[in-house]
């Protein structure tokens, strides 16, 4: 696991903290971390923030981890999309930034949607790009699993993110309970076990994801009329 202050951590960041562009503004960045249920509109969010600051001519890097599209960007459920970097298991976030300072391209801020799937280590590395490179990091995604454990990426955000930032937007069970969990279903069965990831296509597979309050998470009761094609998806 990388620790800030050591020989690779130094490395992936010299680059940027070096560069012209940089000089000038201010020694600040923030590591910020938006969380909510499904539904509770995380990316139309990110692609908010990205725009609110692009209109004061900041240039950012929008990252993203298993979007529903199945592509790389940014997808909101209202219809607004964004191209994105693609982050896998091998990714560097400041690896990243540096190639675009390397190539005289600004980066003042990283927008990372789908922040639960990133691993502890990239987490570190987002909160070394804040720290030294004064680039501030919006991160969004869901906090727990299907089984109501949190995410490894989401865990060490709760852990290190400079704000915490509960997304408002009342996301209901089928009840009308507040939803808090997110339920993996099959043939109107919550699964309790299987893989952590799992990005499910409503419209081609047997699996499903709904939003449900802790009591019916807890009981397995669904709403029967949850099953209508593209009602629901996962994030």
């Amino acid at each position: 696991m990388s620790t800030p202050g050591s020989t690779g951590s130094s490395a992936a960041l010299s680059a940027l903290s070096t560069t012209g562009a940089r000089r000038g503004t201010p020694a600040t960045g923030k590591l910020r971390w938006y969380f909510g249920p499904m539904d509770c509109g995380k990316s139309t969010l990110a692609l908010q923030i990205d725009h609110n600051h692009a209109r004061q001519g900041r240039q950012g890097l929008l990252l993203v981890r298993h979007d529903r599209s199945g592509t790389p960007r940014i997808s909101s459920r209202i219809g607004i999309t964004r191209q994105a970097v693609e982050v896998d298991d091998t990714s560097d976030p400041r690896q990243l930034a540096r190639e675009k300072w390397a190539a005289g391209l600004r980066v003042d801020y990283l927008i990372v949607d789908e922040a639960q799937f990133l691993s502890f280590d990239q987490v570190e590395q987002l909160a070394e790009l804040a720290d030294d490179a004064q680039v501030d990091v919006y991160c969004f995604g869901i906090a727990t699993d299907f089984r109501s454990h949190l995410f490894p990426g989401a865990q060490r955000l709760f852990e290190l993110a400079d704000e915490l930032y509960p997304i408002q937007v009342e996301v209901l069970c089928w009840c009308g309970s507040a939803g808090r969990f997110n339920a993996r279903v099959e043939e109107d069965r919550i699964l309790r076990e299987g893989h952590t990831v799992l990005v499910a296509d409503t419209d081609t597979s047997s699996v499903r994801y709904q939003v449900l309050c802790r009591r019916h998470f807890r009981t397995g009761k669904l709403d029967p009329a949850a099953g209508r094609p593209g009602q629901l998806s996962l994030v």
